[in-house]
C-alpha cells in the first residue's frame, strides 16, 4: 500500500443502529476519490461503543463493498492478548488483508511473543500501532528487532510526539524496508512525505489527501504544499480532540450526502454552538475545494 488509507467513521441511523448503506456509500466514494485502502474499526470508528456483532458486520460490509479494489486493514487492538487473537482471527476470516494491533509494552519478551502469535493468525501483514501521546513510544532497537524476527510485521503506524524524527530513525534502522504510516500526526503530511513515509491515515477529505499525495509523488512539491495548506484550518480545528474530529468528519460526510445523520454514540461529547458554526463554515470550504479538484480532472 502507498497513499491514503482512510480510517472509517461509522454512521448511525436515527435509532442508533449501524447505517450499513451510508458506510458502503462512503467506501465507494473514497475509492473513487483515490484512497489506497481502509482501516476499520479503530478509535475514529467509535470502536469502544460497538458490539462484536456490529464490528463484524461493519468489516464484512467494507470488505464486500471494496470487492478487492483496495486492501482492508482490520483493527484488532484490545485490552487482552486473548481478545486480540480472537479479533484478528475474525478479521482475517472476514477478508481483511492484515490487522493493526496496539499493545502495551511492559516486557519485550512477552510483547514479541504476543505479536508473533497474532502474526500466526494469517493475513498478508501485521501493522503495529506505535501509539504514545506523551512520549516517544517503542524503542527503535526493539522495533528493528521485531522487524527482523517476525516475518509478517511489515507495517508500523507511528503516533508519537514528535513523530517526524521517529519516522526517519525507523526508516534508517530498517533500511527503508519497514512500511511506515502516519496517523493522528497527519498535520505533518508534507514533512512526513519529505521524510519518506509511505501511508497516511486520516478519516475524511479523501480527494484532498489523495491529490496531495499524488502531486508530491509527481515531483510537484509546491503544488502539493499549496493544496495541503488550504486544509490546515480544518486540521487545527478537528485535531484538538478525537471527539471533535469524529463530529467534524461525520458532519462533512452528512453534508456530502453520504451519511444520513450526524449521530455519535456515548461517550463522545457533543459540540457546542460555537464549534458547530466553526465546523459548518470549514466544511463549506472543504466541499468547494473538493469540487474544484473534480473540475480539474
Amino acid at each position: 500500500m502507498r497513499g491514503i488509507v482512510t480510517v472509517l467513521n461509522i454512521p448511525f441511523t436515527d435509532s442508533n443502529h449501524i447505517d450499513i448503506d451510508g458506510l458502503c456509500a462512503n467506501v465507494d466514494y473514497a475509492i473513487e476519490a483515490g484512497v489506497a485502502g481502509f482501516l476499520v474499526p479503530a478509535l475514529a470508528s467509535e470502536v469502544g461503543s460497538l458490539s462484536e456483532i456490529e464490528r463484524n458486520a461493519i468489516v464484512k460490509a467494507v470488505v464486500d463493498t471494496s470487492a478487492g479494489r483496495v486492501p482492508i486493514v482490520g483493527g484488532a487492538s484490545a485490552d487482552t492478548q486473548q481478545l486480540r487473537v480472537h479479533l484478528a482471527t475474525d478479521l482475517i476470516s472476514l477478508g481483511c488483508s492484515g490487522v493493526l494491533v496496539n499493545m502495551p509494552l511492559s516486557d519485550e519478551g512477552i510483547f514479541e511473543r504476543d505479536l508473533a502469535e497474532i502474526a500466526e493468525v494469517g493475513g498478508d501483514f501485521v501493522m503495529l500501532q506505535d501509539w504514545d501521546p506523551v512520549g516517544e513510544g517503542l524503542p527503535i532497537p526493539f522495533i528493528q528487532h521485531l522487524y527482523q524476527s517476525i516475518e509478517q510485521f511489515t507495517w508500523l503506524k507511528i503516533e508519537v510526539i514528535p513523530a517526524g524524527p521517529k519516522y526517519t530513525r525507523v526508516l534508517e534502522a530498517t533500511d527503508g524496508r519497514l512500511n511506515v504510516s502516519g496517523g493522528w500526526a497527519v498535520m505533518q503530511m508534507i514533512e512526513a512525505l519529505d521524510r519518506g513515509v509511505h501511508v497516511f491515515m486520516p478519516t475524511g477529505m479523501h480527494r484532498i489527501y489523495a491529490r496531495t499525495y499524488e502531486l508530491f509523488g509527481q515531483g510537484k512539491h509546491d503544488a502539493a504544499c499549496k493544496l495541503f495548506e488550504q486544509v490546515l484550518p480544518v486540521l487545527a480545528f478537528s485535531n484538538q480532540r478525537l471527539d471533535i474530529s469524529i463530529h467534524f468528519f461525520k458532519r462533512l460526510l452528512h453534508r456530502q450526502g453520504l451519511y444520513a445523520t450526524l449521530n455519535v454514540r456515548p461517550p463522545i461529547e457533543p459540540l457546542d454552538g460555537f464549534q458547530e458554526r466553526t465546523a459548518d463554515a470549514l466544511i463549506e470550504g472543504v466541499i468547494a475545494l473538493e469540487k474544484s479538484l473534480v473540475a480539474q480532472t
